[in-house]
């Protein structure tokens, strides 16, 4: 069996934790990722070769970070990166058009599930019937949850149902009646036979095989129609079962969530980072920085040095306004944390004010900039840990602790750290305009424009 993993959401949902340079599927919040986390799963049926991974392009270097960490063996030419983000049908047509014929089990890369025998199980099972259906995956509701779409199953079939009906997520009342209606969650994940589900897109959404008819990728994502699998395909389609599945699902689509499956003290706070509590209970908090919460309950209080949430639990499905709010303003904040990453390590903004800017850079080991200049802004480096191999104007140097160089405007230049641990350099910017696009790059080792 193949697998596809998608990988391309954007992080709306999960402001300012996740931004869209940073989804979820990328936090660290339980150790590893779940991007990782989905890479196991997914190794359970496939083989490394097996595993392929649909993404939004600028995401390209997150997910090859992600599986150098973890020492995956997944080959680099799997990594099937679109154009635009035109939602779950496109991806997953396009990628099994990549992946051509056999079995292919879709996994979200951003949802947190318990590994049993019932999750085994329920794979074989599919695997089985998906000579005759289209399988999705139904997991069985604990509670009657609003941010959750259903599934209304049918006629049955030994260890699976036909699918009578998708519903979308409902009011409160309305999950009570599909609980009673023995309704599964819709759990995102699916096995399809990449022939029967090629076929049945031609058939039921001619729109989108007829896009990914052109040669040209950027045309074919200029014609595809944003359109989710659910609605584009499988509520139209007549071959579609589900299976159940009895195990730990959360697709963490809010702080609510997010609250649900973290750790709790006595006083049911769940806490990353430092903070002190008191006479406060039932609260999430998620800080950079100390945090002191006094004689508060049932609320959310996420901080990310560059931008506060404070909600309170159970409305924590709107901060999607606030992202798209922040998006529609073109504020940076929406995209970026003050931390951002790039395929050599990463940088974070210290301070900045008018007219200079202080980040903190970090290169890991073997890794190095692009050659580049910059127009409107010189830069000074100290080197506060590792060795630095610095090239500029045609000369070579190489700085150790407390040593520094200055780089005017205009001047080819580049880092690189030839060492065996993290370069961490202090740059100073100085200059007229200091955003990230005033870069020109000679040469890349990323083959980034």
């Amino acid at each position: 069996m193949k697998t596809l993993i998608l990988a391309g959401g954007k992080g709306t949902r999960l402001w300012p934790l996740s931004r869209e340079q940073m989804p979820k599927q990328f936090i660290r919040l339980f150790g590893e990722s779940l991007f990782q986390k989905t890479l196991r799963r997914a190794l359970l049926f496939s083989k490394p070769e097996e595993v392929y991974i649909v993404a939004n392009k600028e995401y390209k270097f997150r997910i090859l970070d992600d599986i150098e960490d973890a020492s995956f063996k997944i080959p680099k030419e799997n990594i099937i990166l679109e154009p635009k983000v035109k939602n779950t049908l496109p991806a997953i047509y396009y990628g099994i058009k990549i992946i051509g014929n056999g079995k292919v089990a879709v996994l979200p890369s951003d949802h947190l599930i318990d590994v049993n025998e019932s999750y085994l199980k329920a794979f074989k099972i599919a695997e089985e019937l998906s000579d005759k259906y289209l399988i999705t995956f139904g997991v069985k509701p604990t509670k009657p949850h609003t941010g959750y779409g259903y599934i209304l199953p049918g006629k049955k079939l030994e260890e699976a149902y036909e699918v009578r009906e998708f519903k979308e997520k409902p009011t409160e009342e309305k999950a009570r009646e599909y609980l009673n209606l023995g309704c599964f969650w819709n759990s995102g994940m699916f096995l399809f036979d990449s022939k029967i589900f090629i076929d049945e897109v031609k058939e039921k959404a001619p729109e989108v095989a007829e896009a990914f008819e052109s040669n040209d990728l950027e045309k074919a994502y200029e014609m595809v129609p944003e359109i989710s699998i659910d609605y584009g395909l499988l509520e139209r389609s007549s071959k579609v079962a589900v299976v159940p599945l009895e195990t730990y699902w959360n697709d963490l689509g809010s702080f609510d969530s997010i609250y649900e499956v973290m750790n709790k003290n006595g006083d049911k706070n769940a806490i990353k980072g430092e903070a002190i509590t008191l006479e406060s209970r039932n609260n999430l908090i998620i800080a950079s920085r100390l945090t002191a919460l006094v004689g508060v309950e049932d609320l959310v209080v996420i901080d990310t040095d560059d931008a506060i949430l404070i909600s309170k639990l159970g409305e924590t499905q709107k901060v999607k306004n606030i992202f798209k709010m922040l998006e529609e303003r073109k504020d940076v904040r929406a995209i970026v944390h003050r931390t951002a990453y790039r395929p050599w390590g990463s940088y974070t903004v210290l301070e900045e004010g008018d007219r200079y800017k202080i980040k903190r850079i970090t290169v890991k080991p073997g890794k190095r900039l692009s050659l580049q200049r910059h127009y409107h802004r010189s830069e000074h480096w100290v080197v506060v840990k590792g060795t630095a191999k610095i090239v500029y104007d045609g000369k070579e140097v190489l700085l150790r602790p407390g040593e520094s160089t200055f780089i005017p405007i205009g001047v080819l230049h580049r880092i690189e750290n030839p060492g065996k641990v993290d370069l961490e350099i202090i740059e100073i910017q100085i200059g007229e305009y200091l955003h990230e696009d005033d870069i020109e790059r000679i040469e890349d080792d990323y083959e980034r424009i």
